[in-house]
């Protein structure tokens, strides 16, 4: 099911029949699902001012079988990434459903071709940005929500428009994220934490919480995104297993990433891929650092190829100044070009951007540069060997700006 940029909606949908998931192997320990269940249970007595609550381990929900099912994620890169796990094992626990994602054009081919997804709904934020066209696009949104007539519908982006969304579907069951909880010390199997950030995600934000039918407890902090959607699991039931992070990608942007390396002169040549940019300028390591690892690269008989947005152009190209056999492919590629490119790459530098967690889910070699963000709770997930970062009393700050740093990191 798509929402289309031209104001109308036209309906996709793929069968998902013969899809076969994952196997289980014996030898594999799950870590996701049963550490949430340890956690949730350690957590006691949960509130019960306000809405209800609902005690996971009673949850009626388990024995619920939904047919019309609606994921709300629509953005971002790393975060759309982080959900793919929790659409697997929806797919495993609601066979014969309709799972429907809701997402943004750019993320879309990230996901719409994964076999365990029927269609995705498209949510073209940017748009609704632009005055008018979002008044004339969002009644068609809506409507497509309200035709669909979904039975479920799980909002794990936890802000006030995406509930809005969830609360359009009609659907009789919302479940989302409660309310952010007091952030304290919490002690983590992965690292012992001596700050408590004061910024950062902590639960549904903006009121979001109230648009939600059953809501999913937050024990902790200390749990990285991926484990956290899958608690979704403890009130639907989902058999515990490995986490599957595979993109599926479609056969055109496999293609576009080989014709890229080709007419940049690298052909099959093995490369690593530097990522330099990324949102917050916190996040931003310095242009000189990633102009020495590309040099040190080459060295070794590596070639090196650059990416990145189009607002990352310059950045790449005083990379490439100080490096200039590095091939810059900046602003050239979709996400899910960019996807296949981290695919073919023998390594991945990157800053704490999406395309880290592009390299998880490919399985590809990564060097992951951290700084003002937790990687315990955002890092490569299951891959703290990954992570490049000083040890700072001050981290994580969760800042975004350099000007709010009072150390002048």
């Amino acid at each position: 099911m798509f929402f289309g940029n031209s104001g109308g909606c036209a309906r996709y949908t793929r069968s998902t029949t013969g899809y076969q998931l994952p196997a289980r192997r014996a030898d594999e320990n799950d870590f996701a699902l049963e550490r949430s269940r340890e956690m949730i249970l350690a957590a006691g007595q949960l509130p019960t001012r306000g809405p209800p609550f609902i005690a996971l381990t009673l949850s009626p929900l388990r024995d619920t079988e939904f047919s019309r099912i609606l994921l709300i994620k629509p953005t971002a890169l790393g975060d759309v990434v982080h959900t793919v796990p929790t659409l697997v094992e929806l797919r495993r626990r609601y066979p014969a459903a309709q799972i429907d994602w809701l997402v943004t054009p750019e993320n879309a081919e990230l996901v719409q071709h994964h076999p365990a997804l029927s269609g995705v709904v498209l949510f073209d934020r940017r748009a609704f940005r632009k005055g008018l066209r979002a008044w004339t696009e969002l009644p068609a949104l809506l409507q497509t929500l309200r035709k669909a007539r979904y039975d479920l519908a799980i909002d794990l982006h936890g802000q006030l428009r995406s509930a809005a969304f969830a609360l359009a579907t009609g659907a009789p069951v919302r479940i989302g994220f409660d309310r952010p909880g007091r952030r304290r010390e919490t002690p983590s199997e992965h690292t012992p934490s001596r700050r408590v950030p004061t910024r950062g995600w902590a639960g549904a934000r903006e009121g979001a919480w109230l648009a939600y039918t059953h809501r999913i407890p937050i024990p902790t902090l200390e749990v990285h995104a991926v484990d956290r959607y899958l608690w979704l699991g403890e009130l639907l039931g989902f058999t515990p297993g490995p986490a599957e992070q595979t993109l599926h990608l479609a056969p055109e942007a496999i293609a576009r990433a080989g014709q890229l390396l080709h007419k940049c002169g690298l052909g099959d040549a093995p490369f690593a891929l530097l990522s330099p940019s990324t949102m917050w300028e916190t996040k931003h390591w310095r242009a000189e650092g990633f102009a020495e690892v590309a040099q040190a690269l080459i060295a070794e008989e590596l070639e090196v190829v650059l990416v990145g947005g189009p607002g990352d152009r310059e950045l790449s190209r005083r990379i490439q100044a100080a490096c200039p056999q590095a091939r810059d492919l900046t602003g050239q590629t979709s996400l899910g070009e960019l996807a296949a490119l981290v695919r073919r790459a023998r390594l991945c530098v990157s800053n704490d951007s999406g395309v880290a967690h592009l390299a998880v889910a490919a399985g590809v070699p990564l060097a992951a540069i951290y700084g003002p963000t937790n990687p315990v709770t955002v890092g490569p997930y299951r891959r703290p060997e990954s992570v490049v970062r000083l040890d700072l009393p001050c981290s994580p700050c969760n800042f975004r700006k350099l000007v709010q740093c009072p150390n002048g990191h």
